[in-house]
């Protein structure tokens, strides 16, 4: 059983890394793939803006194609594996971010770029947009990317994988 994570409602930030580490590390070395495991924790100097991660994970190596094929399937896999593994509420799940060589912290980037662009062009337009299906952690990122942005709001739609976003101007009425 992994040790206590949460205390007094926050990630133990050092056990949850340590936690982390020796996760990854067993699944690399029982997987014989040629990556290696860096896991850091931010430093407690308080939470970290709304959204932002607290622990980072990043596998690189020789074999980190193997996770980055079919929109780094095997990684966002890995992930899902290591916050059952760390028994993390999904609460949680956004202060723990795994990586590799860069790649998950480009696609947030990029999907914070596209939803600035977005949220401009319904802004000027007054038509809603719908961007297409993401996994719920992309779709925070969009929700935290536009929510400061005057004249628009974000509602996610739809059900399971299919589940996006939809970016309304603010005077519209909310979806029932």
């Amino acid at each position: 059983m992994p040790p206590e994570l949460i205390r007094d409602g926050k990630l133990d930030r050092q056990a949850a890394a340590d936690a982390l580490r020796r996760f990854l590390e067993d699944i690399v070395r029982v997987s014989k793939l040629e990556l290696k495991v860096t896991v850091r924790a931010v430093s407690e100097g308080g939470p970290g803006p709304e959204g932002e991660a607290e622990v980072f994970a990043d596998l690189d190596g020789r074999d980190k194609e193997i996770l980055l094929d079919r929109s780094a399937d095997a990684l966002k896999a890995l992930e899902h594996l290591a916050f059952r593994a760390l028994r993390l509420e999904p609460a949680y799940h956004e202060k723990i971010h795994i990586d590799s060589g860069g790649y998950r912290a480009l696609r947030f980037e990029e999907l914070k770029m596209t939803a600035r662009v977005a949220a401009e062009r319904v802004r000027v337009s007054h038509q809603p947009l719908r961007l297409n299906p993401m996994s719920s952690r992309e779709r925070r990122i969009v929700h935290l990317a536009v929510k400061d942005m005057p004249g628009v709001r974000t509602e996610s739609a739809g059900m399971g994988e299919e589940r996006q976003v939809v970016i309304y101007p603010a005077d519209s009425k909310p979806n029932p």
